[in-house]
């Protein structure tokens, strides 16, 4: 359960660590971690979360197809995927607000630009 829990929340994690981490937090020998327990183990894995390749990752998420710029049809592809009801217009206005260099679509220096102004 402690796998799945932590691939939940987007941390690759092997069988190994796993294991290394209930021996270190299971003090008891019951098969289970306290949640304060847990709350650490994820703390301290955030933390050392590199922002660039997080934002990399993001980006590439987008750019399904590995063309290094974020396209109508790659945000028409998203926002279908998602369930959002989008008119190709609503879309390409997103684009075209932050296309700064005006080829028609979002290019990672663009979408990094976007990310450090949301306040998430």
């Amino acid at each position: 359960e402690l796998k799945v829990a932590i691939r939940a929340l987007g941390f690759p994690i092997k069988k190994e660590e796993v294991l290394k981490l209930a021996a270190e937090y299971d003090r008891e020998g019951t098969g289970r971690i306290e949640f304060r327990d847990f709350l650490e183990i994820m703390t301290e894995k955030i933390t050392k979360r590199d922002p660039a390749e997080e934002l990399e990752k993001a980006f590439q998420l987008f750019d399904e197809d590995g063309s290094g710029k974020i396209t109508l049809r790659n945000l028409r592809h998203i926002a279908r995927e998602l369930g959002e009801n989008l008119s190709d217009d609503e879309m390409q206005a997103m684009i075209d607000e932050f296309d700064k260099d005006q080829d028609g679509a979002i290019s990672q220096q663009e979408f990094e630009y976007i990310m450090s102004m949301s306040t998430i």
